[in-house]
Protein backbone atom coordinates (compact mmCIF):
# COMPACT_ATOMS: atom_id res chain seq x y z
CA UNK A 1 0.00 0.00 0.00
CA UNK A 2 1.17 3.73 -0.54
CA UNK A 3 2.19 5.30 2.43
CA UNK A 4 1.83 9.12 2.36
CA UNK A 5 4.51 11.76 3.70
CA UNK A 6 2.69 14.49 5.96
CA UNK A 7 3.03 17.57 4.58
CA UNK A 8 6.32 19.54 5.64
CA UNK A 9 4.29 22.84 5.62
CA UNK A 10 1.24 23.44 8.11
CA UNK A 11 -0.93 24.98 4.95
CA UNK A 12 -4.42 24.74 4.61
CA UNK A 13 -3.86 23.76 1.17
CA UNK A 14 -1.49 20.83 1.40
CA UNK A 15 -3.99 19.48 3.88
CA UNK A 16 -6.44 19.20 1.97
CA UNK A 17 -4.66 18.27 -1.41
CA UNK A 18 -3.36 15.24 0.87
CA UNK A 19 -6.89 14.25 1.86
CA UNK A 20 -8.20 14.40 -1.18
CA UNK A 21 -5.28 12.01 -2.16
CA UNK A 22 -6.36 9.95 0.39
CA UNK A 23 -9.95 9.86 -0.67
CA UNK A 24 -9.28 9.88 -4.26
CA UNK A 25 -6.91 6.24 -3.26
CA UNK A 26 -9.54 4.83 -1.30
CA UNK A 27 -12.34 5.57 -4.52
CA UNK A 28 -10.20 3.86 -6.75
CA UNK A 29 -9.56 1.17 -4.27
CA UNK A 30 -13.32 0.68 -3.82
CA UNK A 31 -13.82 0.44 -7.40
CA UNK A 32 -11.50 -2.22 -8.00
CA UNK A 33 -12.90 -4.27 -5.16
CA UNK A 34 -16.79 -3.94 -6.80
CA UNK A 35 -15.22 -5.22 -10.36
CA UNK A 36 -13.42 -8.14 -8.45
CA UNK A 37 -16.67 -8.88 -6.74
CA UNK A 38 -18.59 -8.31 -10.04
CA UNK A 39 -16.26 -9.75 -12.23
CA UNK A 40 -16.15 -12.97 -9.89
CA UNK A 41 -19.74 -13.42 -9.22
CA UNK A 42 -21.98 -11.37 -11.75
CA UNK A 43 -22.25 -14.28 -14.35
CA UNK A 44 -23.38 -16.80 -11.17
CA UNK A 45 -25.87 -14.50 -10.51
CA UNK A 46 -27.75 -14.29 -13.50
CA UNK A 47 -27.79 -17.58 -13.84
CA UNK A 48 -30.29 -17.60 -11.08
CA UNK A 49 -33.55 -16.73 -10.57
CA UNK A 50 -33.19 -14.51 -7.43
CA UNK A 51 -29.77 -13.04 -9.05
CA UNK A 52 -31.55 -11.93 -12.05
CA UNK A 53 -34.37 -9.98 -9.44
CA UNK A 54 -31.81 -8.29 -7.70
CA UNK A 55 -30.07 -7.37 -11.38
CA UNK A 56 -33.17 -5.87 -12.36
CA UNK A 57 -34.17 -4.01 -9.13
CA UNK A 58 -30.49 -2.71 -8.94
CA UNK A 59 -30.67 -1.65 -12.27
CA UNK A 60 -34.29 0.12 -12.64
CA UNK A 61 -34.83 1.53 -8.95
CA UNK A 62 -33.89 5.33 -9.54
CA UNK A 63 -31.04 6.84 -7.78
CA UNK A 64 -32.55 9.02 -4.50
CA UNK A 65 -30.85 11.60 -2.70
CA UNK A 66 -30.98 13.11 0.22
CA UNK A 67 -31.18 16.75 -2.30
CA UNK A 68 -34.08 15.82 -4.73
CA UNK A 69 -34.79 19.47 -5.84
CA UNK A 70 -33.15 20.46 -9.32
CA UNK A 71 -32.99 24.36 -7.78
CA UNK A 72 -31.26 23.80 -4.44
CA UNK A 73 -28.12 25.10 -6.25
CA UNK A 74 -29.87 28.32 -7.49
CA UNK A 75 -31.79 28.72 -3.45
CA UNK A 76 -28.25 28.30 -2.20
CA UNK A 77 -27.00 31.39 -4.79
CA UNK A 78 -30.14 33.34 -4.20
CA UNK A 79 -29.97 33.33 0.09
CA UNK A 80 -26.65 34.80 -0.77
CA UNK A 81 -27.47 37.89 -2.54
CA UNK A 82 -30.62 38.72 -0.87
CA UNK A 83 -29.23 40.95 1.25
CA UNK A 84 -26.67 42.97 -1.43
CA UNK A 85 -27.35 46.66 -0.70
CA UNK A 86 -25.50 47.22 -4.10
CA UNK A 87 -28.86 46.45 -5.98
CA UNK A 88 -31.34 48.36 -6.24
CA UNK A 89 -34.44 47.75 -9.50
CA UNK A 90 -37.91 46.98 -9.16
CA UNK A 91 -38.50 43.93 -11.04
CA UNK A 92 -42.24 42.14 -12.21
CA UNK A 93 -42.62 39.75 -9.32
CA UNK A 94 -44.57 36.66 -9.88
CA UNK A 95 -47.50 36.28 -6.67
CA UNK A 96 -46.67 32.88 -5.27
CA UNK A 97 -50.63 31.82 -5.38
CA UNK A 98 -50.82 31.11 -8.47
CA UNK A 99 -52.19 28.12 -10.44
CA UNK A 100 -49.82 25.07 -10.46
CA UNK A 101 -50.04 24.81 -14.06
CA UNK A 102 -48.37 28.35 -14.58
CA UNK A 103 -45.14 27.45 -12.61
CA UNK A 104 -42.98 27.15 -15.07
CA UNK A 105 -43.88 30.25 -16.84
CA UNK A 106 -43.59 31.44 -13.19
CA UNK A 107 -40.21 30.53 -13.25
CA UNK A 108 -38.74 31.53 -16.17
CA UNK A 109 -40.32 34.95 -15.40
CA UNK A 110 -38.31 35.31 -12.31
CA UNK A 111 -34.96 33.81 -15.00
CA UNK A 112 -35.55 36.18 -17.14
CA UNK A 113 -36.14 39.55 -14.35
CA UNK A 114 -32.46 37.63 -13.53
CA UNK A 115 -31.03 39.06 -16.43
CA UNK A 116 -32.10 42.07 -15.40
CA UNK A 117 -29.98 42.25 -12.16
CA UNK A 118 -26.84 40.62 -14.12
CA UNK A 119 -27.06 43.85 -15.81
CA UNK A 120 -27.50 46.32 -13.30
CA UNK A 121 -24.55 44.22 -11.37
CA UNK A 122 -22.49 44.75 -15.00
CA UNK A 123 -23.36 48.50 -14.50
CA UNK A 124 -22.48 49.14 -10.87
CA UNK A 125 -19.79 46.16 -10.43
CA UNK A 126 -21.41 45.02 -7.89
CA UNK A 127 -20.24 42.37 -5.44
CA UNK A 128 -22.79 39.42 -5.99
CA UNK A 129 -22.35 39.57 -10.18
CA UNK A 130 -21.20 36.02 -9.44
CA UNK A 131 -23.57 34.68 -7.77
CA UNK A 132 -26.18 36.68 -9.94
CA UNK A 133 -24.29 34.70 -12.70
CA UNK A 134 -24.67 31.24 -10.91
CA UNK A 135 -28.67 31.56 -10.27
CA UNK A 136 -29.09 32.57 -14.30
CA UNK A 137 -26.55 29.45 -15.29
CA UNK A 138 -27.96 26.92 -12.85
CA UNK A 139 -31.45 27.90 -14.01
CA UNK A 140 -30.90 27.46 -17.31
CA UNK A 141 -29.66 24.30 -16.98
CA UNK A 142 -32.53 23.19 -14.74
CA UNK A 143 -35.01 23.98 -17.81
CA UNK A 144 -35.59 20.90 -19.83
CA UNK A 145 -35.34 22.77 -22.76
CA UNK A 146 -35.64 26.51 -24.38
CA UNK A 147 -38.95 26.37 -24.75
CA UNK A 148 -41.88 26.95 -22.84
CA UNK A 149 -43.96 24.08 -23.17
CA UNK A 150 -47.07 23.60 -25.66
CA UNK A 151 -49.28 22.26 -22.16
CA UNK A 152 -48.85 25.76 -20.99
CA UNK A 153 -52.49 27.57 -19.92
CA UNK A 154 -53.70 30.56 -22.09
CA UNK A 155 -54.43 32.11 -18.54
CA UNK A 156 -51.16 32.32 -17.08
CA UNK A 157 -49.87 35.56 -17.19
CA UNK A 158 -47.00 36.94 -19.21
CA UNK A 159 -43.88 38.69 -17.60
CA UNK A 160 -44.44 41.92 -18.08
CA UNK A 161 -48.06 41.54 -16.45
CA UNK A 162 -47.14 41.21 -12.74
CA UNK A 163 -46.71 43.76 -10.63
CA UNK A 164 -43.34 45.47 -10.14
CA UNK A 165 -41.44 45.13 -6.64
CA UNK A 166 -38.54 45.77 -5.22
CA UNK A 167 -35.49 44.11 -5.21
CA UNK A 168 -36.03 42.32 -1.85
CA UNK A 169 -39.77 41.44 -2.17
CA UNK A 170 -38.51 39.67 -5.61
CA UNK A 171 -36.20 37.69 -4.24
CA UNK A 172 -38.38 36.67 -1.50
CA UNK A 173 -41.33 35.54 -3.97
CA UNK A 174 -38.73 33.40 -5.94
CA UNK A 175 -37.17 31.98 -2.89
CA UNK A 176 -41.03 30.87 -1.71
CA UNK A 177 -41.79 29.96 -5.57
CA UNK A 178 -38.65 27.48 -5.67
CA UNK A 179 -39.14 26.29 -2.11
CA UNK A 180 -42.89 25.45 -3.20
CA UNK A 181 -41.53 23.74 -6.59
CA UNK A 182 -39.37 21.42 -4.20
CA UNK A 183 -42.03 20.34 -2.44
Amino acid sequence: MLEMAWPTQKSAGMWSRLESQKTHLKSICLQYHMYLLLNSHFFFLLKNKTGLTIFFLCAYIPKTEADHCKWTDVLKDLEQIKTSKDIDVSLYTANTDEDKECQEPIMRCFFLEMKVILHECYIKNCSKTQDVFNILKNGNARFKNNELSSTTSKKCKECEEYEEKSFTEFIQNFVKVIQKECK
